[in-house]
């Protein structure tokens, strides 16, 4: 069993948590087959440059991420905060406050050991600590699709061909466990 470290994300681990996003998205394009697609990949990769940032100069307050840490590597991530375009385009003008789990990556060397699990767990927790009942979490991969899917059931909202023919997008809503 690993030794890994959950904790919150300092300012002397930026530069490694962007390298980390690099290899994350990257990795994730070329594994769906849209490897070619070097735009959308920078405009992904700029995106979770800016939500590490938002949540660092927050302090949390706007989005907040857990880091798993082994052997004084980075592994894993998490976020929550602001429910993104996607999301809030799909709901009722009704609901403003929309929070969105995301940024959910496990290093292809650490995939499939249970960090995504515990990374998952302790978000819960944090949420809960922060008076947060449901989030929603979307996906456009299809590898991530049929992850959540195990874990999640059936999307709540199915977006066809969102992307281009046989390429959906699927957004859950998923209430906070209490334990």
């Amino acid at each position: 069993m690993l030794n890994i470290e959950l904790r919150r994300p300092r300012s002397e681990d930026i530069d490694e948590l962007f390298e980390f996003f690099q290899i994350m998205v990257k990795d994730t394009y070329i594994k769906e087959g849209i490897g070619d697609k070097l735009e959308d990949l920078e405009i992904e990769i700029l995106v979770k440059k800016k939500y590490l940032l938002e949540d660092l100069n927050t302090k949390g307050e706007k989005r907040y991420f857990l880091i798993a840490i082994c052997q004084d590597k980075i592994i894993g991530t998490i976020a929550y905060g602001p429910a993104n375009e996607i999301i809030m385009s799909c709901l009722p003008q009704s609901e403003s406050v929309v929070h969105e789990l995301g940024t959910v990556f496990v290093h292809p060397e650490n995939q499939y050991q249970g960090i995504g699990n515990l990374l998952l767990k302790s978000m819960y927790q944090e949420m809960s600590n922060h008076g947060i009942k449901q989030f929603w979490l979307d996906s456009g991969y299809k590898r991530a699709q049929y992850i959540w899917q195990k874990k999640f059931g059936e999307p709540e909202i199915f977006l066809k061909d969102y992307w281009e023919k046989d390429a959906h997008h699927m957004i859950w809503k998923v209430n906070v466990p209490v334990e």
